[in-house]
């Protein structure tokens, strides 16, 4: 019951709030991140296994998007916006989301035993969670430099980071969300959307980094070539943009 009236308040605020100021539509987007992530936390304590990965991962997904808000808020609240939840990334994203929710529905219904790899799940779980750190890590290592959307100009104070985490990889924020998508699959035993997901991110990174690295050249020039020399991208098999010279 205290599920469903927390459920039916929520609903309430969605209904009320939508359509008012910058910070109502922040705090229902808030308000219902915060009840999927107890509510997946409730799951993982009263359901059963096959349910309880379920859990595991509404919280996970839950935390990631409010999280992101959150670090941008503190490290770069210039940029802040609706957007900094990235719940609407893109339709492509949303679309991955119902898939792996309707492979984990057809699978526990028709092959329950498929869900009770706890060991799976741990590794998922594991992957998620290194995610999770390099990719908030990232974020607060490049304080005011870091932006959700790709810059087309230099923006003042905007430099080069080639510090922490960013003297092992050249992108590491993309290194940990790439794993953190894959380990949201693995923890739901998904080996579909799983394989789906790898290549997916794999592919978006490919293309990101590429369009990424040439703003980075425009910006930075000569010291961004040498960068590159240094440091790999971080991702497997991604090279990113090498200018020819």
């Amino acid at each position: 019951m205290s599920v469903v009236y927390g459920l039916g308040i929520q609903l309430h605020i969605f209904i009320v709030y939508k359509n008012r100021g910058y910070a109502y539509k922040v705090a229902w987007r808030s308000g219902l991140l915060g009840f999927f992530l107890g509510l997946g936390i409730l799951i993982t304590r009263l359901a059963s296994y096959s349910w309880c990965i379920f859990g595991f991962y509404m919280a996970l997904l839950s935390f990631f998007h409010f999280s992101e808000y959150l670090t941008t808020a503190i490290i770069n609240p210039k940029s802040l916006s609706l957007d900094s939840f990235l719940l609407n990334h893109s339709k492509e994203y949303g679309i991955a989301a119902l898939c792996s929710w309707l492979e984990f529905f057809v699978e526990c219904y028709f092959f329950p035993h498929w869900k009770e790899l706890s060991w799976c799940t741990c590794f998922g779980l594991f992957l998620c969670i290194v995610g999770e750190l390099v990719r908030k890590g990232a974020m607060f290592t490049a304080g005011t430099n870091f932006n959700h959307i790709i810059q087309s100009h230099r923006e003042e104070g905007h430099v080069l980071v080639s510090h922490g985490l960013y003297a092992w990889c050249r992108h590491p924020s993309y290194v940990g969300w790439f794993w953190w998508s894959i380990g949201t699959q693995i923890v739901l035993c998904n080996p579909i959307c799983t394989v789906v997901y790898a290549v997916a991110s794999w592919r978006f990174f490919k293309q990101r980094v590429v369009e990424e690295e040439i703003t980075l050249l425009n910006f930075f020039g000569e010291d961004y070539v040498n960068y590159q020399r240094r440091v790999p991208t971080g991702l497997p098999w991604i090279q990113g943009y090498r200018l020819e010279l």
